[in-house]
């Protein structure tokens, strides 16, 4: 037993790496994705003796990070990447700006090179610090290997708190080599960081004015109500004050899909109930969202007569994009329950019967649809549909980036926050087989599928090997038109159908998914017509001890409709090719 009481730090001598590792297990780390290498190595010797940190060794380290991703998206806790010095750095730099993009909280580590050949172009050696520092919430770059436990604490808070993001631990390694002192629990010494989570009641109770007046307003929810753990105070919020919501691709599932209240997702390809709600509206609350230009469409249209409450944990979003006419500074769960207990104790509320008529109206006549085929060819939206009754809304859902993330978002209900896990703000295709894997790992005991084009599932697919070896058993449904889908989809409305470079030529079978899959030791299928969908499917959810690949081979020419062309305004969203809604007349 320790002598120490209670109150005394815990103090012993060893090197830099076993202080790293211990760190880790102190903080609660209990999975890092990783590959070694020379700078890092020194890290990799204790953590062969580690009894509560797992390592899983990716194929690549932009697998890592995206894994780590995956791991944080779907369990709340900060995921952890490691990689050895220069080009093993310089791949997580993909991973790292998806994170910071969709505000995720992981933990980079990596080694560099020893202390005293820095700036000298030494083997393997890339200033890291450097290349991501637009990219991360903060990073670190450690000399002294006493400063190893203080630092891992710092980055873990720093991730995991206010608005979430990455953190990189860049580590010499002379560092990880030399003694130290092992002192537990450090003491962070973090001048200047001090996020705001209470929002300030005059502001408060000035939104609470705004909805009281408003006869069109709109809860514009972003991924910040999810990240705040705030999915059943806006469900509270909304059925209080019977405002409609919309939900942004980052806040799919924050409110339930089968809500009366829902509008849809907005944006470039939301729902038309969804994209009129905001356009028509006279008030938007804006909760933790960052009227970024997929939502907004051309800024200088967008809900043109609405006022804005905006409230974000982080001041920078408040009125960077558009103005807000009452700023709200703070978490939104704190914001959301104290709008909840001002409206309650207000006896004002508004009337929004004409409002509802409106919208109710988009709904009922501009439904969700697509295009069958003649020629009885497969439409992704059809195996969405289906995806979504069989394996239910229970599972987790994860897609890259492209034509099958649009339609995962559109066709799969979701009503569970969190369980739609994609790569928003930075677009990265390859992200979800990866993304997959530490979500599976983060939730063994939850059904997880990664919704993949036929594009991205050939950047990273390599990490089904780590799936196979490690004993993660997802199902990947790769949604194969044969192109680069949606930079076709652009070619065909905007470049007179000129299809330059977007066919992958996965027609002619190369590669061939189902010996691919089989080759990594997994499962495949393959899926070619409507009728064999919900077998397929039903067959690659009772395996549950390999991962399944299904190739669903569907039609070429299948489009993600509505959409809103880049740069143009909201008011010109299409429902089909040349077809339009007709919006109210601006005289009603």
């Amino acid at each position: 037993m320790s002598s120490h009481t209670r109150n005394e730090p815990m103090t012993e001598r060893m090197t830099g790496a076993q202080a790293l590792v211990r760190a880790l297990e102190h903080v609660g780390v209990d999975t890092v994705f990783g590959i070694p290498g020379g700078a890092i190595l020194p890290a990799y010797d204790p953590l062969y003796d580690s009894t509560k940190v797992r390592h899983v060794l990716v194929r690549h380290e932009q697998g890592a990070g995206h894994a780590a991703e995956g791991y944080a998206q779907a369990t709340g806790k900060v995921g952890v990447c490691m990689a050895t010095s220069g080009p093993g750095a310089t791949n997580l730099v993909t991973p790292i700006a998806d994170a910071y993009m969709d505000s995720v909280p992981i933990v980079a580590i990596t080694g560099q090179v020893a202390s005293g050949a820095i700036g000298t172009d030494a083997f393997q050696e890339a200033d890291i610090s450097g290349i991501t520092m637009p990219i991360t919430k903060h990073n670190f770059l450690i000399t002294d290997p006493f400063d190893i436990p203080r630092t891992i604490v710092e980055a873990f808070h720093i991730a995991s708190t206010g608005r979430p993001g990455p953190v990189l631990v860049d580590i010499s390694k002379d560092a990880l080599q030399a003694e130290t002192t092992f002192s537990w629990p450090p003491v962070m010494h973090l001048p200047g960081y001090r996020p705001v989570t209470r929002p300030h009641s005059k502001q408060i109770r000035e939104a609470a004015k705004l909805i009281a007046e408003s006869r069109r307003p709109v809860l514009y929810v972003g991924g910040g109500v999810h990240k705040a753990g705030a999915s059943a105070e806006l469900i509270r919020l909304a059925e209080l004050t019977n405002i409609p919501v919309v939900t942004t691709l980052m806040a799919r599932g924050t409110f339930p899909d089968s809500h009366p209240q829902h509008m849809g997702m907005p944006g470039m390809h939301g729902s038309v109930s969804a994209v009129g709600a905001l356009q028509q509206a006279d008030l938007l609350i804006g909760l933790g969202v960052r009227f970024d230009d997929r939502v907004t469409g051309q800024l200088s249209t967008f809900a043109p007569s609405a006022k804005v409450v905006h409230a974000d944990i982080d001041p920078a979003e408040i009125s960077k994009n558009r103005h807000a006419d009452v700023p709200i500074v703070g978490d939104c769960k704190e914001v959301i329950t104290d709008l909840i207990a001002t409206i309650e104790a207000s006896a004002q509320r508004g009337d929004y019967a004409d409002w509802w008529t409106v919208l109710n109206g988009y709904k009922e006549t501009y439904p969700l649809g697509y295009e069958e085929f003649e020629d009885g060819s497969l439409a992704p939206q059809y195996v969405m549909q289906r995806l979504s009754a069989i394996a239910g809304p229970d599972a987790y859902y994860v897609a890259g980036v492209g034509q099958h993330q649009m339609w995962a978002s559109q066709f799969i209900g979701y009503e569970n926050p969190g369980t739609f896990i994609n790569s928003g703000g930075l677009g990265t295709m390859g992200f979800a087989v990866p993304a997959a894997m530490g979500a599976k790992m983060g939730r063994p005991d939850a059904t997880v599928w990664a919704i993949d084009g036929d594009g991205c599932f050939q950047m990273t697919n390599q990490e089904l090997a780590t799936c196979a070896l490690e004993g993660v058993p997802i199902k990947i449904a790769v949604i194969n038109n044969g192109n680069l889908g949606m930079v076709r989809q652009w070619q065909t409305l905007f470049y007179d159908r000129r299809y330059s470079n977007t066919d992958l030529q996965t027609a002619r079978r190369i590669p061939d998914f189902v010996k691919l899959a089989e080759a990594y030791g997994c499962v495949g299928l393959r899926c070619e017509r409507p009728e064999d969908v919900d077998a397929t499917i039903m067959k690659a959810m009772e395996i549950t001890d390999l991962p399944v690949v299904v190739d669903f081979v569907v039609h070429q020419d299948a489009m993600v409709w509505p959409m809103v062309a880049a740069g143009t305004s909201n008011d010109d969203i299409k429902i089909a090719r040349d077809m339009a809604p007709t919006w109210e007349s601006d005289d009603e």
